[in-house]
């Protein structure tokens, strides 16, 4: 009886010492294991989850910040700035949030360095670049007030001949802000893209040519 038990005790430990090893086997396997991509974990763990496209993030957080700044700098400094003061502090306000903000947020979106630089007009990452986004915001600036005032002027409505127009012309909010510097936005960008692809691919063919 005495034997039987030592042998039964003989085997308990046996098997958890081959559960023990088995376990440390595992672990050495997995550290040598290839490593996986952030990219491919994303794409396993948010297989089954609803996700926006990555286009329709960008167009809504550019939208977006474009109608916050019309509503807190244009809305909130329109009683104290007017005319050209104003769309100075505006053209300002949109180049800082530009670079600051909205392109800090295009780069936390991407997957892979650079993939959203494609979105943006200004895509180095240094000091001066916010000068330069200020001189875009600026010329953007300007063609969405120009299409405001080319709007008011096809309905016929001009204040600046009859004050007593004004009620009735198109005045600028922040949704109708937004989509429309939202809209030159996507135009330049695109100009600038096929310009690049043009010059890129003549490039190529007078490299290829010399050869």
């Amino acid at each position: 009886m005495a034997e039987k038990k030592q042998k039964n005790e003989d085997r308990s430990a046996a098997s958890y010492y081959n559960l023990k090893t088995d376990a440390v086997e595992r672990l050495v396997n997995a550290k040598d294991a290839p490593e996986v991509s952030d990219k491919e974990i994303r794409e396993y763990t948010a297989k089954r989850k609803f996700r926006l496209p990555m286009w329709l993030k960008i167009v809504l957080v550019k939208f977006w910040f474009a109608g916050a700044v019309c509503y807190f700098f244009l809305w909130g400094l329109g009683i104290y700035l007017h005319g050209l003061d104003l769309m100075l502090v505006l053209a300002i306000g949109l180049g800082l949030v530009t670079d600051l903000m909205v392109n800090r947020f295009l780069r936390n979106f991407e997957t892979e360095k650079g993939e959203n630089d494609k979105w943006m007009m200004v895509t180095v990452r240094k000091f001066w670049s916010v000068f330069l986004n200020v001189l875009y915001a600026a010329v953007l600036l300007y063609c969405v007030f120009q299409t405001y005032y080319t709007a008011n002027v096809l309905m016929g409505v001009n204040p600046n001949v009859d004050s007593t127009q004004e009620e009735g012309m198109l005045g600028v909010e922040p949704i109708l802000f937004g989509l429309l510097y939202l809209g030159f936005d996507i135009l330049f960008i695109f100009v600038k893209r096929t310009l690049i692809n043009i010059f890129r691919d003549a490039r190529e063919k007078a490299a290829g040519s010399r050869k």
